[in-house]
């Protein structure tokens, strides 16, 4: 298994990132979000990558972050989720918004990716949210199993969920504004306000 190669970057013919370590020139498959972070050619790249072995060959996909690569194998888990497919969404969604909107049980969400239906985005949210949930810890702390307990425990902010909700917002955008905005002893409306001033710089919007 290669868990990352680091070298100096050749060249993008459009799907896949060339890396030349030691002489030997890796074809690193990326997707379209991490082509457009690539440096300049020349300059030396570290890729997370997981390598992928089928019956017709054997292929490296590639990450700029560990917990890119950490959701990649995530989603190719999920029955009928391909690499193709595990790119768009990751793709169209942050690892964080991803983490978020699987949760938050918002399929809608998922299903803005590329090649992701509503039934399809919905199989990706019952296969994976019991394990986001429970290793959170693992990537982002905005959405650890701690912080995601509390959230279900607390009225308030449940309240307020409901509140941006309401008022037009997504479930997974409402969720993540609300946890970023609570703080021991918040009010309903002290959370919500707070929630909506992070909505209004925020371009997740469903």
């Amino acid at each position: 298994m290669i868990s990352y190669v680091r070298g100096r970057f050749e060249q993008f013919d459009g799907t896949s990132a060339v890396v030349d370590v030691g002489g030997i020139g890796y074809a690193v498959n990326v997707t379209p979000s991490t082509a457009g972070r690539l440096p300049q050619r020349g300059q030396e790249i570290k890729l997370f990558t997981y390598m992928q072995v089928r019956e017709d060959g054997i292929s490296l996909h590639g990450f700029l972050t560990q917990e890119e690569v950490r959701l990649f194998i995530l989603l190719i888990s999920v029955s009928g989720i391909g690499a193709k497919v595990a790119s768009a969404i990751l793709s169209t969604l942050s690892p964080q918004q991803l983490m978020i909107s699987i949760v938050a049980d918002d399929a809608a969400a998922l299903s803005k990716a590329p090649g992701v239906g509503r039934k399809t985005a919905q199989r990706i949210v019952l296969e994976l949210r019991d394990k986001i949930k429970t290793d959170g810890n693992n990537f982002d702390e905005d959405i650890s199993s701690s912080s995601f307990a509390a959230f279900e425990s607390s009225g308030e902010k449940q309240d307020a969920l409901d509140a941006l909700q309401a008022l037009g917002y997504g479930r997974a955008e409402s969720l993540k504004a609300v946890l970023d905005s609570s703080q021991d002893g918040a009010g309903t409306e002290q959370i919500i306000r707070g929630a909506l001033k992070k909505l209004g710089k925020n371009n997740f919007r469903q």
